[in-house]
């Protein structure tokens, strides 16, 4: 059966954890990162000296262009990619000295959907459940549980490679929330989703966030920012600013502009670092 993504309005679920995680007073803590790459005999500097603190139970934005670094932190934060230079503590772990415990309690979920096309969604399920180390009545469980969760139950033999981007991008986030991670990284996960399905997909982060989960997104849609908690605005591998959504209008209020937009703010942003430059 191939789901389609028309029809009437709805009222949209919320996804909510079935336990509520035990977070640490930091999910995340960033002190003078920097990451450094060697391309064409020379070195090039990705990020430079970041330092960020997210609090357990949030929902941070990481906003800014393409290529200005989001991914390249989002990996590393993940225990994906080392750092060049200093400190990462994520759910109160040093990634240089125990980064598998850390990714035992983080969940992924890339810009490109980590999905097998040629497996069906319940198969898709499995595995990643299995990956993540779940098995017998754990593994049946949790498999159900997204099945129900994100509105999959009647395209379970499917393949994933069949399905709309939309249901994609919910079997993918399903699949970083097989084994209940307390911090979850989500890589520009809307990106060429219809505006329905961008809806949906933050109703149901924001009830993630609601049961306790700590979650990190990077996106380059300035009115995505409006749904984060906290925002941490990045170009060209450095941190311009942090606050909240509303902070972060507030301070680039002017004569011209009573109430600027996130976008408005971002561009005033940019504007300033070229000065500088």
């Amino acid at each position: 059966m191939s789901p389609g993504t028309g029809g009437p309005a709805r009222k949209i679920p919320m996804i909510t954890p079935e336990k509520n995680p035990s977070p640490t007073e930091e999910a995340v803590v960033l002190k003078n990162v920097s990451k450094r790459f060697h391309s064409a005999g020379r070195e090039v500097n990705a990020l430079d000296s970041l330092s960020a603190r997210v609090k357990p139970g949030t929902v941070t934005g990481f906003v800014g262009p393409d290529g200005g670094g989001k991914t390249t932190l989002f990996r590393m934060m993940a225990g994906l990619l080392p750092a060049s230079e200093g400190s990462l503590m994520v759910a109160g772990n040093d990634l240089r000295r125990a980064a598998a415990r850390a990714r035992d309690r983080i969940g992924y979920m890339a810009q490109r959907f980590s999905l097998y096309a040629n497996l069906s969604v319940f198969e898709n399920l499995r595995f990643f459940s299995s990956a993540y180390g779940l098995k017998g009545q754990r593994q049946r469980k949790r498999i159900a549980w997204a099945l129900k969760a994100f509105e999959l139950k009647a395209y379970a033999e499917a393949k994933s490679g069949d399905l709309p981007l939309g249901f994609k991008q919910r079997l993918s986030l399903a699949t970083a929330l097989m084994h209940e991670p307390e911090i979850l990284f989500l890589d520009e996960p809307t990106s060429g989703v219809d505006p329905l399905a961008r809806r949906e997909f933050w109703n149901r982060i924001n009830g993630l966030a609601q049961g306790g989960v700590t979650v990190l997104v990077t996106t380059h849609f300035m009115e995505e920012a409006e749904y984060c908690d906290r925002l941490v605005i990045m170009a060209e591998g450095e941190i311009l600013e942090e606050g909240t959504p509303d902070d972060i209008k507030a301070r680039h209020r002017s004569d011209s502009q009573s109430e600027p937009s996130m976008e408005d703010a971002f561009i005033a942003l940019i504007r300033e670092r070229e000065g500088r430059a």
